[in-house]
């Protein structure tokens, strides 16, 4: 492993970590639905509400695939139409459930649930997502405060895939440490 790769792993995991208990905890979960890795049921539901509520996350997430083929290598704005609004759709619904509380935290899980080709397009999607009037005044207004200026007009985005995609942690017995 090059010092490149490793310091770009160590950048992402400072990041995860920066985020709060509630949203790494929903990206791990959503990574687990969205990327077919675990039973996310199994692992993350805590109780029939949270069992459903995943559910419903997996049924929507069955989209992923085709949004992923979608994302336009350019930036052509004619492009946007076939899958822009699936995203933004999904995105209202992971937001409205409280979980993601920042653009970063949102970023982070997009980037890994769809690629690094989405990245131009994700400060758009989220702007579009976080200001649908399904969402509560206060928590829009947070969102969309949690956007710096700097992220919705970057002049360019990376195109180096991530590297990080955190997983479930099993607990560890004090009595092992």
């Amino acid at each position: 492993m090059s010092q490149k790769h490793s310091f770009r792993i160590l950048s992402e995991i400072g990041e995860f970590v920066t985020f709060t208990a509630a949203e790494q905890r929903y990206i791990r979960r959503s990574l687990d639905v969205g990327l077919h890795r675990q039973d996310a049921v199994g692992r993350w539901a805590r109780n029939g509400e949270e069992a459903a509520t995943i559910g419903t996350q997996a049924r929507r997430y069955r989209t992923l695939d085709l949004i992923r083929a979608c994302v336009p290598d350019d930036l052509e704005i004619d492009a946007v139409e076939s899958w822009a609004g699936l995203l933004i759709s999904i995105a209202a619904s992971d937001l409205s459930e409280g979980r993601i509380a920042s653009f970063a935290a949102f970023r982070f899980l997009y980037e890994r649930l769809i690629g690094a080709g989405v990245r131009p397009w994700l400060p758009s999607i989220f702007c579009a997502a976080a200001a649908l009037p399904s969402l509560h005044p206060n928590r829009r207004m947070l969102l969309l405060q949690s956007i710096k200026g700097y992220e919705a007009v970057a002049p360019g985005w990376s195109s180096l895939e991530p590297l990080f995609y955190p997983e479930w942690v099993e607990k560890v017995s004090e009595a092992v440490c």
